[in-house]
């Protein structure tokens, strides 16, 4: 079995949340039996919607084919920039 990644786990998560504490709000549960028993539900919906949540795989990068050169193709080097630097500065 593969390890959830992240969004597996933040989903399992928040429905363990939001399911617990809406279950627990609308049935009004006051004893220690009963909200053991909504939490639990809620971890058992919570660990299903991670489970079954589908797992998204790295698209694998293709591989450019590079023609061959062709022997007559120069190499263009950029020329270095002509503008104000250090040697103008007047005074120190």
């Amino acid at each position: 079995m593969q390890r959830p990644n992240a969004a597996q786990l933040a989903y399992g998560s928040a429905t363990v949340v939001f399911t617990t504490v809406a279950l627990l709000l609308l049935s009004r549960v006051t004893t220690t039996l009963g909200i053991a028993v909504i939490c639990a539900a809620g971890l058992l919906l919570g660990i299903l919607v991670a489970a079954t949540m589908p797992a998204r795989t790295r698209p694998v990068k293709s591989t450019a084919t590079v023609p061959p050169a062709s022997g007559n193709e120069t190499i263009r080097v950029p020329a270095a920039r002509v503008g104000a630097g250090a040697d103008t500065r007047i005074g120190s």
